[in-house]
Formats: C-alpha cells, sequence, structure tokens
C-alpha cells in the first residue's frame, strides 16, 4: 500500500495525535494515505471514533511492540 504521508505522534498523549492527523489530512487530497505513528495506548480507540465521524477510512491498525499505526484514507 501506498503511503502518502506520515506523522510521528510518538510521545505524544491524547487527544494531540488526533490533531495532527486533523492537521495533515486537511493538506490531502481525497483518496490519499496517511499513516500515524503513536505511543498512546487510547489511540486505537480515538483513531476509530475519529474515522467515524469525520468519514475518513480506517484502514488498518496494528501494533508493533510499543508503537500503533494507523492507516487512514482521506475522504
Amino acid at each position: 500500500m501506498q503511503i502518502d504521508h506520515e506523522v510521528d505522534a510518538r510521545g505524544l498523549n491524547c487527544p494531540l495525535p488526533i490533531l495532527r492527523a486533523k492537521k495533515a489530512l486537511a493538506g490531502m487530497a481525497s483518496g490519499q494515505v496517511l499513516k500515524v505513528v503513536a505511543t498512546d495506548t487510547g489511540s486505537m480507540r480515538d483513531f476509530q471514533a475519529f474515522a467515524r465521524q469525520t468519514g475518513n477510512e480506517l484502514l488498518e491498525q496494528r501494533s508493533e511492540g510499543e508503537e500503533f499505526i494507523h492507516l487512514l484514507r482521506r475522504r
């Protein structure tokens, strides 16, 4: 999968990973994919709610060690 933009939200707590993602998505074209790397354990739940509320598609969520990877497609 092609990643068009990546946000490093390691070490940031809620709501900062979401706010960084929102800002990044605002500058992206429809259909582009954003990767967010976070360390906040609540980010898994937060990004699910964010996708539902904004209409952006949550393509994938996974954990790699202490990091949480979120892939979103811009609506």
